[in-house]
């Protein structure tokens, strides 16, 4: 489990705690919102093998947490897809690496080839610069 710590436009901080299944959950949200929340209940039962009271009791929690909201029977997020993801990289450079992103490149890089290592540095970075814009 991790604690993600969202910087909101509004200036308002969102503190996430989430274990693997609820992000799992919240991805297939992100996936097809906006989705109304029967249909959310039948893919959750076809890709996690859920009852439909599982998916209901999931998406409370993400709603009372802020991540999503279920307005008339349509979810949607809260927070954008990378928006979160992109607050759990900051979380993950911070807690292992201090806050240093430099000792996060010398682990990334350590072992592999410096050709592999620039391709995935470089697909991660992109990734980074299609958010911000």
């Amino acid at each position: 489990m991790l604690f993600i710590r969202v910087n909101r436009k509004e200036a308002i901080m969102k503190d996430f705690e989430l274990g693997a299944i609820q992000e799992r959950f919240a991805d297939i949200v992100w996936a097809n919102e906006p989705i109304a929340s029967g249909e959310l209940a039948k893919i959750c039962e076809k890709e996690l093998s859920w009852k439909r009271p599982t998916t209901y009791t999931v998406l409370r929690k993400l709603c009372e947490k802020g991540l999503l909201q279920n307005t008339d029977g349509i979810v949607t997020s809260l927070v954008p897809r990378e928006e979160f993801y992109s607050a759990k990289s900051e979380q993950i450079i911070e807690d292992s690496y201090r806050g240093s992103l430099p000792a996060f490149v010398a682990s990334f890089i350590s072992g592999k080839t410096i050709q592999l290592a620039n391709r995935q540095l470089k697909k991660y970075c992109k990734s980074k610069i299609t958010v911000l814009l």
